[in-house]
């Protein structure tokens, strides 16, 4: 199970949408719609948070992951507000991937939160 940045509920919350995925879709039509959900994501407006996965696999979604392939990272998401899909950044348009790190640097550089304070 991928243990998550910020928040443990999001544990569950992922856990049960990857494991329904070979109930519903194919890992590929699944992969599909992340990334034309991308397409429309507005970096004004996106939701963005981080958490640990699978570098080769950030979503959890791939059954055949070799064992050597199989570390973990931190990986970017974003999401609509009004979305529950969250998108990895190396699925969204390299331009709005590039918006929201130079919007939201402070909660997802490592380690987050630490230039979230303003001097006094």
């Amino acid at each position: 199970m991928t243990k998550y940045g910020n928040d443990p509920e999001k544990t569950e919350r992922q856990s049960a949408k990857t494991d329904s995925v070979e109930d519903h879709l194919s890992v590929d039509q699944w992969l599909r719609i992340r990334k034309e959900v991308g397409l429309r994501i507005d970096p004004e407006i996106a939701e963005v948070e981080w958490w640990y996965a699978q570098t080769l696999d950030p979503y959890g979604v791939d059954p055949d992951l070799p064992e050597e392939c199989q570390q973990v990272g931190r990986e970017y998401f974003a999401r609509s507000p009004e979305s529950d899909i969250w998108v990895w950044f190396g699925d969204l348009p390299v331009e709005i991937a590039q918006k929201l790190w130079k919007t939201h640097h402070s909660k997802l550089a490592f380690p987050a939160g630490l230039f979230d304070r303003s001097p006094n």
